[in-house]
Formats: structure tokens, sequence, C-alpha cells
């Protein structure tokens, strides 16, 4: 469809700078309030002032006074568990045996698996989530149902079958020959499918003998382009376990080192506890962290230093890990990471958070040609936002619009930065993959 969607647009064409709030014109930021945007066979295809409509040939969508963002980009979630998202409190490792475990031993039922990946994707959609790299289950048919719906929505996808050959329990465990059957069989038939890529998918080194790990280690050196998803110091005792497991290696992430699983398109969740070997490695290795503040918060992981990960040059994106994550919200993420900083005494602008919820993680996962940003040529992954719901919402947005008597209109980014903070998904208007709709709100409520 050839449309024309007119309303604020926002997003980046470079990284903002950290550490301080950029101006409009300044370096990443691009703003363009007013503009039609341009969307032709399922790419944008540039951008106009609102005054200058395209010609008669283009659909015309016109939501001015709503803002345009590029759809968000969730790192790290866990398709099974939004059965068990906000399941009362105890540490990762407990967590897992209590809750997680025995909600994932369902998506072995080929039924469940389908209609959990349906429910799933139409989740993150209604979120404005166009984009997410997902833990399905140990399972094949989990995975297989997962690639099968983001294929029908036209999603992009990074997945793969979860690998656990130890300490897990009856019904999660696979072995490293018939993992190695299932996974070449999944990206024989779906990696560079549609829109899905394969990730080889290490649940983290506790439920993987070595053998395993070096299993998936041969996949990726035998099958360029696959991605490496896996979790990596997120919480002390697990760290601690994984010390004693494997003697030999330096740290956590050394154990990945030694199995050939980091590389440019490595993504590793939390990194929480690491140290500056282990943050030089990243940084060398192309690999790059998924914050999940979220989920720290709710498990009492542990905060993440940010400062720590620019200061040695790796790349960090955002991600919402649901289920220990408490929301697929992207705003919600972007809200709790800015005060996990703060409680580490760093301040970090809504630029920042909002980019690496967008183009910071496109280009990441090497994706930035495709999605991410509203520049031309990008897939017209798009979400549309009111900028406030609720009474208070309402009220703040119009402070900084000037529209308060008695208090001065404030700046663009005191205006995203209270949007950030106080928005979910109860402001989101519609979502289009590729230039088809994806989802739209019954009712919308501009501004």
């Amino acid at each position: 469809m050839k449309f024309a969607l007119r309303a604020d647009l926002l997003d980046f064409d470079a990284a903002p700078a950290w550490g301080r709030v950029s101006g409009v014109g300044d370096e990443g930021l691009r703003w363009r309030p007013d503009h039609w945007l341009l969307v032709d066979g399922g790419r944008i295809a540039g951008a106009l002032p609102g005054t200058e409509a395209p010609g008669p040939d283009w659909q015309l969508i016109d939501r001015r006074g709503q803002l345009l963002t590029p759809g968000f980009i969730d790192t790290h979630v866990h398709c099974p568990q939004l059965d068990v998202i906000a399941s009362y409190g105890s540490g990762l490792l407990d967590w897992l045996e209590t809750y997680t475990f025995p909600a994932e031993r369902r998506f072995s039922d080929p039924e469940v698996a389908a209609a959990g990946a349906a429910l799933f994707l139409d989740s993150l959609l209604a979120h404005g989530t166009t984009a997410a790299v997902v833990f399905p289950t140990v399972h094949k048919v989990s995975a297989e149902a997962l690639f099968a719906a983001a294929e029908q929505r036209g999603m992009r996808l990074i997945a793969g079958k979860v690998l656990m050959d130890r300490h897990a329990p009856d019904g999660l465990r696979d072995d490293v020959e018939g993992a190695r059957a299932d996974c070449e069989a999944l990206i024989r038939r779906w990696h560079g499918r549609g829109r899905n890529a394969y990730a080889v998918t290490v649940r983290f080194a506790i439920t993987s003998t070595r053998e395993q790990l070096a299993m998936a280690g041969e996949l990726l050196a035998q099958h360029p382009g696959l991605y490496m998803q896996t979790h990596v110091a997120e919480n002390r005792d697990e760290v601690r376990w994984v010390g004693e497991l494997f003697p030999e290696a330096r740290s956590y992430l050394d154990v990945y080192q030694r199995h050939g699983l980091l590389g440019e398109r490595s993504v590793l969740a939390h990194g929480i506890w690491l140290d500056a070997d282990d943050r030089a490695l990243l940084a060398a290795s192309g690999a790059h962290i998924a914050f999940c503040p979220t989920s720290n918060l709710f498990l009492g992981s542990g905060l993440f230093d940010w400062q720590a990960a620019v200061d040695a040059g790796h790349r960090v994106s955002l991600a919402s890990d649901v289920g220990g994550g408490t929301s697929l919200s992207m705003q919600r993420t972007m809200a709790e990471g800015y005060k996990v900083q703060m409680l580490r005494g760093t301040r970090i602008s809504a630029w920042t958070a909002l980019h690496a919820a967008t183009r910071g993680a496109a280009e990441a996962l090497g994706l930035d040609h495709e999605i991410g940003h509203l520049g031309a040529g990008a897939s017209a992954d798009l979400a549309l936002w009111d900028w406030s719901a609720g009474g208070v919402a309402r009220h703040r947005d119009a402070v900084a619009r000037g529209e308060v008597p008695g208090l001065e209109k404030q700046d663009l980014h005191a205006r995203v930065f209270a949007w950030m903070m106080l928005a979910d998904e109860r402001c989101l208007a519609a979502t289009w993959v590729a230039g088809r709709p994806a989802f739209e709100r019954v009712e919308t409520n501009p501004r």
C-alpha cells in the first residue's frame, strides 16, 4: 500500500551524545514536527512538510498532533513467559525452578506453542514493538510456532530453539546430537525466510555442558550470518555457580569466548556482574549487552553499569526480558533504565534511552539498514503514539507545551522525557509492520 502519514516524526540518524541532552539539530536527533512520512511498497520513501501533501495517488492518513517513531526493538524477551509475568518474589535461580520451567514445559504441545506465539507477538505489536530477539523453549515445535507466527505478521524476528542438556527438569532437557539436528533443521527452514533469522540460543552456561557449548560454537562457525543469544552475569549466585562448573574459565563471559560464541551477532542479556576485562572482550568481539532494567529490579539481580559499557566501547540495547521483566512496554523499560542509572550515579537522557530501543538496537544487531529509524529505504515498521494518556500525563504534556498559565514552554527533550516516564501501551494509537497495519486502537486520544 502507498500511503502518507502526517504526524510529528522523531528518530535518530546517529547516536546521540552520551552524558548530555542534545538539542534539535545536534548530533543524532532527527525531529520533524508536522511532516508526512511517505510509505511505498512497505518501505519509507521519504518525508515532506505537513503543508506539502503528496499527490492524489497517495492515500493520506492525517494524524497531526500525534508522535510517530520507528517500531521498538526488544532485544531480549521470552515468548513462553507471559504465563509467569508478575509471579511473586524470589531470586533468579529459584524463580526459574518455581515458575519459569513449569510454564515452559507446556510448550512441547504444538497447540500450546502456536497459541502462545500468537498471543506473544500480538502483544508485542500492541505495545509498539515490531522487532524482537526472542527465546522460545527447548522444544523444536516452540521455535517452529514462533517463526511461523512472525512470518504471518511480517515481523523481524531473531530466535532459535533453546539449548539445555543439564541442570533442568524432565521435559526441558535435550542432548547434544538431538539438539544439533533440531537446530540444523530449523536453520534450513527458517533462517533468512521472510524476516526471520536464526539465533543459536544457549539458555545460560549452567544449563549446557561443555560438549553442547562446543556444538553451539560449531553451528555458528558452519553457518555465517547466524545470531547467538544467551544470558550472562545476571545474578551473583549464578556467577558463583558458573565459576564452580567452569573453573578453567577466567570469568562467566570467558566461558562463552572459549567455545566460540562471541561475535558481532552475539546478544548477551544482563551483564551486570562483569569486570573491565569482560567489557574489553565485549568491545573487541563486537558482542553487545541487552540491558533489562525491569527484570533486574524485579528479581533483585543488581544495577547494570551503562557508563562502564560506554567507557569500554561496547554496545548496549534495551530489552523487556518478560517474564522476569514486568512489562512489554519499552517506555516502561526506558523509564526503569533511567532509574537504574540514577542509582548508579549516572543520568541518561531520553535520547540515549530511546536510541537504545530503536536505531541503537538495530545497529547492535547489524540491521540499521532495515529497521530502527524513519530514513528513506528502511522498512515501514512504525508506531504512532498519543503524547499522553490520563489526566496527570495530559496536564504534564500541557505544561511542556506551554499551555499552563504561569509556566514557560519547555524544550523538546523535556516533553519527550515526560512521555518516556509516563507513557505506556495506552498511548499507542497504531502500529505498522512493513507498511501493513498490525495494530490499531479502537479509540484514539490525540495529545
